[in-house]
């Protein structure tokens, strides 16, 4: 395992709230970062993540959905119902540079720990907060949950044709988005901590960071009051072969349909639809001949001879084909570690890579209330009976 000496965060400590997806996935960079994370729980289960999809062990709190999420961090086990949990996250707060939660809107100040109530010990702390729908206005007391800002953003609705179904993107989209602008976020602030000495509140939220990934379509629609959309591109699309699927994207040559029809081995269509409206306006024709043709051979055929006149294309693939590949190894985007209970366990790796540090794996995801005893003499607190190590 790799140390922290020589990472950009080092020294940097973070009180961490979070819990599930979003705000997890956030504190993990900044762990992968150097930052020391102070991963706060219930002592009664831990983040909620600890349970998804089933048992992975005994006491199913350590599966691998909690561990994609929280490798480089020190869990401590708090009832913050309690008077003494709560002196507890004063004292941190007091020593640490960021407080992070991703809550509905009013819970850290029905516990104490809203930004003017910490703000008042450290005026130097980073208040990041990530939520579904913001701090304030009608929706800031909902549940925010990744499927439903697909939703409430308009991403769900948005399809390459009208006749496909509405369906759940089944990654989560939203949350990953939403955390890494809330990495973001706290690396602005702490430089300006540096800057003048002062905290602030960093606020994310899943719906704005899901209408800002759609930044081009809605600036197009405020402005012309049309939507574009590029998955409905005349000659883009999946395509079905002997042996799989691949992606065409037929764009960004001065006549694609004609190099397309010359891989095809079919008679040149451009001469009957010579611009993107008449393309447009006979979409379902082409791609119907395209799909006619693509199935008659395999990808590996097709790839080659779409790149052959640089065609953007690739092939459709599984994860577990993606996992195996030689990229993925090249890139280094697979990391091992040891974890206390399972032994070796592999999961993705930091996607930024830097040419002068390390940003793997210093600590395993923390089996719940691991640092208890070890955090608290840290800080130079007596350990409460509640407090000791799970």
């Amino acid at each position: 395992m790799s140390t922290s000496s020589d990472l950009p965060l080092d020294g940097i400590r973070i009180v961490d709230f979070t819990q599930v997806m979003m705000g997890p996935s956030a504190t993990q960079m900044l762990g992968d970062f150097g930052a020391d994370v102070i991963k706060i729980e219930n002592p009664k289960g831990g983040d909620l993540a600890r349970g998804s999809f089933g048992k992975f062990d005994e006491k199913g709190l350590n599966n691998p959905v909690f561990c994609s999420l929280n490798r480089n961090k020190r869990s401590l086990a708090l009832d913050l119902r309690q008077d003494s949990s709560k002196e507890i996250v004063y004292e941190l707060v007091k020593q640490s540079d960021v407080v992070i939660s991703n809550f509905r809107a009013g819970v850290m100040e029905r516990l104490g720990f809203g930004y003017e109530a910490l703000r008042a010990i450290n005026p130097k702390i980073v208040y990041a907060s990530g939520s579904g729908y913001g701090p304030s206005g009608p929706y800031a007391h909902k549940g925010g949950q990744d499927v439903l800002a697909q939703a409430m953003s308009g991403v769900m609705m948005r399809r390459a044709d009208p006749s496909i179904p509405i369906s759940i993107y089944p990654t989560t989209l939203c949350d990953y988005t939403a955390g890494m602008h809330l990495v973001q976020a706290v690396l602005a602030a702490l430089i300006g901590v540096s800057r003048t000495g002062e905290g602030q509140c960093v606020e994310v939220s899943l719906y704005d960071s899901m209408i800002a990934m759609q930044l081009q379509e809605a600036t197009c629609h405020l402005n012309t009051g049309t939507e574009i959309n590029w998955a409905e591109m005349p000659l883009t699309g999946v395509f079905e072969t002997t042996d799989g699927a691949i992606v065409l994207v037929g764009a960004f040559k001065p006549n694609p349909l004609q190099d397309i029809c010359s891989v095809l081995g079919i008679e040149d269509l451009s001469a009957d639809y010579p611009d993107l409206d008449t393309q447009k306006a006979n979409k379902a024709h082409l791609q119907d001949r395209f799909r006619t043709e693509f199935a008659k051979n395999s990808n590996e055929h097709w790839i080659s001879r779409l790149e052959g006149v640089d065609l953007l294309c690739a092939p459709v693939r599984e994860l577990a084909d993606v996992l195996d590949d030689e990229q993925t190894a090249v890139n280094q985007m697979i990391t091992e570690f040891e974890h206390p209970v399972h032994g070796p366990m592999r999961a993705i790796a930091c996607p930024i890579h830097f040419s002068a540090m390390d940003c793997g794996v210093r600590r395993a995801p923390p089996r719940l209330g691991e640092h208890n005893a070890e955090i608290l003499q840290e800080f130079g607190i007596e350990v409460p009976a509640q407090a000791s190590n799970q």
